[in-house]
């Protein structure tokens, strides 16, 4: 095996700004910013989205209607029914 073709890993703290949630996991980000967690240094990553915040994983889905869309081509295209 070839030595150092692979990346450091570095423990990191995944920040959800949206919930307000953190995820500790091992990355290959890393940040200037750090934060002490139970005496360990985690490079801290800020998410805009994560499961606790994306709407699949939520259930707070909305539904989007297709009909308008459906219709609009067909005119568009002149495809009769």
């Amino acid at each position: 095996m070839k030595a150092d073709i692979h990346p450091s890993l570095h423990p990191v703290v995944f920040v959800d700004t949206g919930a307000g949630i953190e995820f500790i996991s091992r990355s290959t980000l890393s940040s200037k910013q750090t934060r002490n967690i139970d005496g360990v240094e985690h490079h801290v990553i800020f998410v805009d989205i994560s499961s606790a915040s994306h709407p699949f994983y939520t259930g707070k889905q909305r539904a989007i209607s297709v009909a308008g869309r459906v219709e609009r081509f067909n005119k568009k295209y002149n495809i009769a029914k």
